[in-house]
């Protein structure tokens, strides 16, 4: 068995993050345009202050079609209680969260977004110690 145990070993540290003072609409595009379901959000020090995703995205346009205004900041819509994951954190331990509801979870050390970790990731750890 060769393969790390360890969250930082196997999370994604090529991000997308948007600000949280961003525009939201143009926060929409950058999803769109690189196929993605979410991104997290962070303030202008890089701390972690929340997560857009495409349920959200679709709340905005929801919201929007009803009192006829479309826009706004991230921070209006972003999701504020999320679920953090300490790098060093096993990976058998973050497959106690399996019941929550969220497809990839920030990976935070010292109040700063490092990376992020999916339930895909997971999935292929688990495959190669199977």
């Amino acid at each position: 068995m060769s393969h790390s145990m360890c969250v930082r070993d196997d999370m994604t540290t090529t991000l997308f993050t948007l600000q949280h003072s961003q525009e939201v609409l143009r926060a929409v595009r950058i999803l769109v345009e690189n196929d993605i379901s979410g991104a997290p959000v962070v303030d202008e020090s890089g701390k972690l202050v929340g997560i857009l995703t495409e349920r959200d995205c679709m709340r905005i346009d929801l919201e929007a079609g009803y009192y006829e205004d479309y826009g706004g900041r991230v921070e209006n819509y972003r999701r504020k209680n999320v679920i953090s994951i300490d790098p060093d954190m096993s990976i058998l331990e973050l497959t106690k969260c399996i019941d929550a509801p969220y497809r990839r979870y920030p990976v935070v050390k010292n109040d700063r977004l490092i990376g992020l970790i999916s339930r895909r990731d997971v999935m292929h750890v688990l495959d190669e110690l199977w």
